[in-house]
């Protein structure tokens, strides 16, 4: 049976929309079309810079507003955006610092006209992540980066968990970190740090304020520990098998595994 007549519909990708971006089950197209259809906003929301969400997306004829990066950036599809969240320069001079104490070095996400990224000389995300940066990303000092364009995150995708839970214990609380699982790179983990405070939820307030939509009729469906604040703030929280076990708690109802097009049994949920 629905739960709550529904106002607005946010995903996740990785591990909930789809296991990996290659592959969409047909079942999971037609369901957000049938979300659409049904006149029932749809806003994703994920850990992923604008590129590594529009592109794939695109590759699978959806569309849909956008909050990426933890909460950094809110855009509608046409690039206009309803939320902005930076890290302030002395902060992200903090977490800079951590990832030099623990010998790592991190990419920094920029709010800039034409790169997202800025990679340094060697820096220590898998190699295969770095070389998918690379057409969006400035090469330079990353010291210097901090001072010269806004940051919006940092980050470290396919690297050892040892790696990870160095820099989690180095940044502590000047930050907000993510470690979880790397879904396409089995055995290692991706890592991201955010401004204190700064979640996905942030930009789905944004959005339904910028929509006059009631934020108390959320349903969010999502798997990861980068998700907890949106799990929380949503009214109906559907969370697929497997995923990490802070977000299983939080769960309404599970769902099937995003390989098996879990995604899908939300239109039993819209009320």
């Amino acid at each position: 049976m629905p739960d709550v007549e529904v106002s607005l519909v946010v995903t996740d990708l990785d591990g909930t929309l789809w296991h990996t971006d290659d592959q969409l089950r047909p079942e999971v197209v037609a369901a957000v079309a049938e979300v659409q259809n049904r006149g029932v906003p749809l806003l994703v929301a994920t850990g992923r810079r604008l590129a590594s969400t529009r592109r794939p997306l695109q590759a699978h004829g959806l569309s849909a507003p956008l909050v990426v990066l933890n909460g950094a950036l809110g855009l509608r599809w046409s690039g206009e955006r309803f939320h902005s969240s930076s890290f302030p320069v002395d902060e992200a001079s903090e977490v800079l610092d951590a990832f030099e104490r623990v010998g790592l070095e991190p990419v920094v996400y920029i709010d800039h006209p034409t790169c997202e990224v800025v990679l340094g000389p060697s820096p220590d995300t898998h190699p295969e992540h770095a070389r998918v940066l690379e057409p969006d990303a400035l090469r330079g000092d990353l010291r210097e980066a901090l001072g010269a364009t806004t940051v919006l995150g940092f980050g470290l995708i396919g690297v050892e968990h040892h790696h990870g839970v160095a820099v989690v214990d180095a940044v502590g609380e000047r930050a907000t970190t993510h470690l979880d699982r790397s879904l396409d790179r089995p055995g290692l983990v991706s890592l991201t740090v955010a401004p204190r405070r700064r979640s996905k939820w942030d930009g789905v307030l944004a959005y339904c304020v910028a929509e006059g939509l009631d934020h108390t009729r959320v349903l969010a469906l999502a798997d990861g520990p980068n998700d907890l604040e949106l799990l929380d703030g949503a009214a109906v929280r559907l969370v697929p098998e497997g995923s990490h076990p802070a977000a299983l708690e939080r769960a309404d109802h599970l769902i099937g595994r995003a390989r098996d097009g879990g995604w899908a049994q939300v239109i039993d949920h819209l009320g």
